[in-house]
């Protein structure tokens, strides 16, 4: 049997404490194998839950506990970047110079540049684009006839105070954008190839991009309660496939009946993990994210918000 793939997850926020520490466990080929993050409470709360130390090593910094690993001769297969976007290219940086497989949390960066940078690094790293793993997207991906004028209606709202990030505060658009951006990209098959329209405050956006014969109309919001929505239309506007979650009556149902089982992300999460393992050993992976994904949505991202400014962006 072949040995799990050992990844060390740097970053201990609320996407950890939810969503990584129990993919990671419930992963098939992959276990958890140290954990980082500047804030001493956080590390080991966090790492409480996958059985502390020693069973889970933990420091500081990427860079402290690859060290400690290393010394103790249990250096990691990859690292999973769970951290704040700013973070993400000194901690990929990290994984490079060890020549680590890293998995890199959305957004990639908070910008254009940071992503160029990100996929100029050798290894170049994955990126965490976890819709593409939901159930039902495969199913809205073969539904949509590549090249064809259809239309796709993509929506995500939460109430980010519900969310209890600890470091991470975002605007609507960098939170949520690129998640919708990069799933019109892969369920179209096609690239953005303009952003026709664009409103921007920092708790929502909605923008249309072109994505060669296809429109793309994307909402984004941070006070609203939790929804998610992925529609597709023919060109004789005949619904071809839709995805729904969430929504107002769900939202009463859940407080009269709340959830005691794990958080919804943790199976597109747990997919995503065992993924990155298969692309660690080397085998192949076409639905995992690629830098190169990364650097087109934040490209768009950028050009949104210039569209939004009323900026002229070069095609």
């Amino acid at each position: 049997m072949t040995a799990p793939v050992r990844l060390a997850l740097i970053g201990a926020g609320r996407l950890a404490e939810v969503g990584y520490v129990p993919a990671l466990e419930a992963a098939a080929g992959a276990t958890l194998v140290g954990l980082a993050d500047p804030d001493p409470a956080r590390r080991r709360a966090v790492a409480a839950l996958a059985g502390g130390e020693p069973t889970v090593p933990t420091a500081a910094g990427a860079a402290e506990l690859l060290a400690a690993l290393d010394a103790a001769g249990a250096g990691p297969d990859g690292l999973v970047l769970a951290t704040p976007a700013a973070a993400h290219l000194a901690d990929a940086r990290v994984a490079a110079a060890a020549g680590l497989p890293a998995l890199v949390e959305k957004p990639p960066a908070p910008d254009r540049a940071g992503a160029a940078e990100l996929a100029a690094l050798a290894p170049a790293p994955r990126i965490a684009f976890n819709r593409r793993f939901e159930t039902g997207t495969e199913e809205l991906r073969s539904a949509t006839p590549p090249g064809e004028p259809v239309r796709l209606s993509l929506e995500i709202g939460y109430r980010r105070a519900g969310w209890g990030a600890h470091a991470v505060a975002d605007d609507a658009l960098l939170d949520l954008g690129p998640h919708l951006v990069d799933l019109a990209r892969w369920i179209t098959r096609a690239e953005v190839t303009d952003v026709v329209a664009a409103t921007v405050t920092p708790e929502r956006a909605e923008f249309e991009l072109a994505l060669g014969a296809a429109r793309a109309h994307i909402r984004c919001a941070t006070d609203r309660p939790y929804r998610e929505r992925v529609e597709v239309r023919g060109p004789d506007g005949r619904r071809l496939a839709r995805r729904r979650r969430g929504g107002l009556v769900a939202a009463v149902g859940g407080r009269l009946a709340p959830s005691s089982g794990p958080h919804p992300l943790v199976a597109s999460l747990t997919a995503q993990v065992e993924a990155f393992a298969r692309i660690v050993r080397g085998d192949p992976e076409p639905t995992l994210g690629r830098a190169a994904d990364g650097l087109a949505v934040m490209t768009t991202i950028d050009a949104v918000r210039a569209c939004a400014d009323g900026v002229a962006t070069e095609g």
